[in-house]
């Protein structure tokens, strides 16, 4: 087959060299092809076993929903007296603010309440539990804020709402230390924010009217 010992050697070397370089191809060939694999199916497996896990919830998260969205609700029924007994422009317009804030604050508490399948506030529970709840006005106090119209609704709906944001700011705080749900956490936050500095608003409003 080879004419000679110096065609035969020729050909071993062409072969070796061929075949370093076929190895070398199709090792990397094989080595990326394998870490892409690697890469590819090790990826999903992590995250399925790293998913984010739902957040966990506490007694003291359900307590806030449940305490706070009557407390809320409570704010907005007085919110709304301000609309046709107000004579102070900025009595309007803050209790128009509160209401716009409040209410799509209550539906958020509600839709956590489903999503914890915890029991929402109860009927009534405004009322009942109005002594549990700081800031709650009593039905004595709502009554006398619905009588009231022109400069002696406006003196007392700053101080009735300024003593119902004092007990909402308080059962924020309660639940930014005690909360375990951090968008529960967060929204107490907020509402601690917005209620002082709507506190400090009225506080101002009193003393010039």
């Amino acid at each position: 087959m080879f004419r000679n010992v110096r065609d035969f050697s020729a050909a071993v070397v062409t072969s070796g060299a061929a075949l370093v370089l076929l190895t070398a191809c199709g090792g990397g060939t094989d080595g990326a092809s394998m870490g892409g694999h690697d890469m590819s199916s090790s990826a999903p497996a992590a995250t399925t076993t790293s998913a984010q896990p739902v957040a966990a919830f506490n007694d003291a998260d359900v307590m806030f929903a449940q305490m706070m969205i009557p407390h809320h609700e409570q704010a907005v029924e007085m919110a709304g007296l301000a609309e046709t007994r107000a004579s102070d422009k900025e009595i309007r317009e803050l209790a128009a603010k509160i209401k716009a804030a409040q209410d799509p604050e209550i539906q958020t508490m509600r839709g956590w309440l489903t999503e914890w399948g915890k029991p929402m506030p109860s009927e009534g529970m405004d009322h009942g539990m109005g002594h549990d709840m700081p800031g709650m006005m009593s039905e004595e106090d709502m009554k006398k804020l619905k009588d009231a119209k022109g400069a002696a609704f406006d003196r007392r709906f700053a101080e009735l709402m300024i003593a119902h944001h004092d007990g909402a700011i308080e059962m924020a705080r309660t639940e930014q230390s005690q909360g375990s749900d951090p968008e529960a956490k967060e929204l107490a936050k907020a509402i601690e924010a917005a209620q002082q500095a709507e506190v400090e608003q009225m506080q101002a409003i009193l003393k010039r009217l």
